[in-house]
């Protein structure tokens, strides 16, 4: 299963286990346990710390445990953990085998300190990106605490439960037999919603923390780079993100960053935040903002209120929010998310193997989303309402060479339909003649582009008819003292490298501000309206 690179790599892996462990594996006759026995058995001939054992005798099978020596417990793989997976699969290893994890310490210390019984199944594709960060959170949850039970579930293996179960998303994560939530999920918001006084405990906290020089609302590649700037200056930063890399956790090739000849959005993330926290700045994660208070005088403090309850002071602030995908907003949308309706075609377009889906839109997003569809599902069916598509030259002619693909543009989407709690279609009206259509279909992926994180600044911050935050040259907003820039401005081209140059532009643009206004003692705060 391992070739000799892989191999190689995983033994000096292995050779950081501090006690012996058990690969118990639950088998049958089938070619998909073939494979995994041939899997364990590799790992286990790597290192004398490491057992195979077949006794097991789960009901999903093939799958196999990770338990320590003499135990029979510990977090379960119903899958054969390649792909993306394979971090995970080494992450759990180690972990069981007594190596640190890198996480810091108040974390693990709320995992311990967790109570109740918690078990958790996630289903997960092994060419989801957004997989592992759960996968590996919950396998670290069960083999810290003993009241948490984990199972890693790839749906391919296990279609009959994925379709009783109804899961058209992934990750998809069951606690206690009901659905816990979809999607990207962090370590620190699993435990966060598990441990319900974390709110009160984390806001306490973010409220005590001194006035910030530069308070930024955001962690995308624009919150990122002015971070980067304005840390360089010497002075007091803090970022307060709701998910440090923002939506480029979500992107899966990322080929047209200056100097990065090619990566991923998960790793470009990673690589953000590593740079961030290189210059010391408080990154405050898991933190949505809900108000902005202006300063009431020149050089004094603007407030911005979390949706925890924290409020956190600056003498000035950059916005850079960025931007979510933009729904629909069609009868059967909402209703059937995660059913059929999805937004991610590289993490749950694996579900829908041999399946007919439809893509919404004809940019650059929707027609690399149709090409990567049409290698895994029956048939794809684009949906375009302007009257060409609107992407890449190139990207369009290798749409147009796949047989399994069809095209329609001039073309209102009006409804998903569906029945059985699942999507079983899409309406649509041509735009030219009129006439209504219907597509029978079970899958439908929305790529219609983008919508501003900046609802919580109405009524505070000049906002253009589309929502985006009204900036000029400098990224200087209405509002004295307070920047914004990337995805949720009015500058054109919403791309990372934008972004990240634009965030760099506010921070020099806050410390131009900053040397230049008075000094206020803190006590001089705004006053919420």
């Amino acid at each position: 299963m391992l070739d000799t690179t892989m191999k190689s790599q995983l033994q000096a892996y292995l050779e950081k286990l501090q006690r012996p462990i058990r690969l118990i594996a639950s088998l049958d006759a089938s070619e998909s346990s073939n494979e995994l026995r041939a899997l364990l058995q590799d790992i286990a001939s790597l290192s004398d710390k490491v057992a195979f054992d077949d006794s097991g005798v789960d009901a999903r099978k093939p799958s196999f445990v990770i338990a320590r020596e003499g135990e029979s417990t510990g977090v379960r793989f119903a899958a054969i953990p390649l792909g993306h997976e394979f971090t995970s699969l080494v992450l759990a290893l180690l972990w069981t085998g007594g190596h640190p994890p890198k996480v810091d310490a108040a974390t693990l210390e709320a995992i311990d300190t967790l109570r109740g019984e918690f078990r958790f199944e996630v289903y997960m594709s092994l060419s989801c990106h957004n997989c592992p960060d759960v996968v590996q959170a919950l396998s670290l949850m069960a083999i810290r605490n003993p009241g948490v039970q984990t199972v890693v579930i790839d749906g391919v293996h296990f279609q009959d439960e994925v379709n009783e179960r109804q899961v058209m998303a992934v990750p998809m994560v069951f606690l206690n037999g009901e659905v816990f939530g979809s999607g990207r999920m962090t370590l620190e918001e699993i435990v966060a919603r598990l441990d319900v006084d974390a709110d009160q405990r984390e806001a306490e906290k973010l409220s005590a923390r001194e006035a910030f020089d530069v308070l930024i609302v955001g962690g995308g590649p624009a919150g990122a780079a002015a971070a980067v700037y304005a840390a360089r200056k010497g002075i007091r930063v803090g970022v307060a993100a709701e998910r440090f890399g923002g939506q480029v956790n979500d992107t899966m090739a990322i080929e047209n960053y200056i100097s990065v000849l090619e990566t991923d959005g998960p790793r470009f993330a990673a690589a953000l935040e590593a740079q961030v926290r290189h210059y010391d700045v408080d990154i405050m994660n898991l933190q949505r903002a809900d108000k902005l208070i202006p300063a009431t005088e020149p050089g004094g403090l603007v407030q911005v209120q979390m949706a925890n309850g924290a409020t956190l002071k600056a003498r000035s602030v950059i916005l850079s929010t960025g931007a979510r995908w933009r729904n629909v907003n069609v009868p059967g949308e909402a209703e059937y998310r995660n059913k059929g309706v999805a937004y991610c075609p590289h993490c749950d377009g694996p579900l829908f193997k041999g399946k007919r889906v439809a893509v919404i839109g004809g940019g650059n997003s929707g027609v690399e989303a149709a090409i990567d569809l049409a290698g895994i599902v029956q048939h794809v069916t684009l949906v375009e309402f302007a009257d060409a598509l609107k992407a890449d030259a190139v990207l369009v002619s290798k749409l147009k060479s796949l047989s399994n693909v069809s095209i329609h543009v001039n073309a209102q989407t009006t409804e998903i339909t569906g029945a059985g709690g699942k999507v079983n279609g899409l309406s649509y009206k041509d735009r030219a003649s009129g006439d209504t259509h219907h597509v029978a279909l079970e899958g439908v992926f929305v790529q219609i582009g983008l919508v501003p994180n900046t609802e919580w600044l109405k009524g505070t911050v000049e906002l253009s008819r589309f929502g985006e935050i009204e900036v000029d040259a400098r990224g200087h907003t209405n509002l004295p003292g307070v920047f914004a820039a990337g995805d949720c401005t009015t500058v054109p081209y919403k791309q990372i490298v934008i972004a990240a140059g634009e965030g760099s532009k506010a921070a020099l643009s806050a410390f131009d501000h900053l040397i230049r206004q008075p000094v206020v003692s803190e006590s001089a705060e705004p006053v919420a309206a």
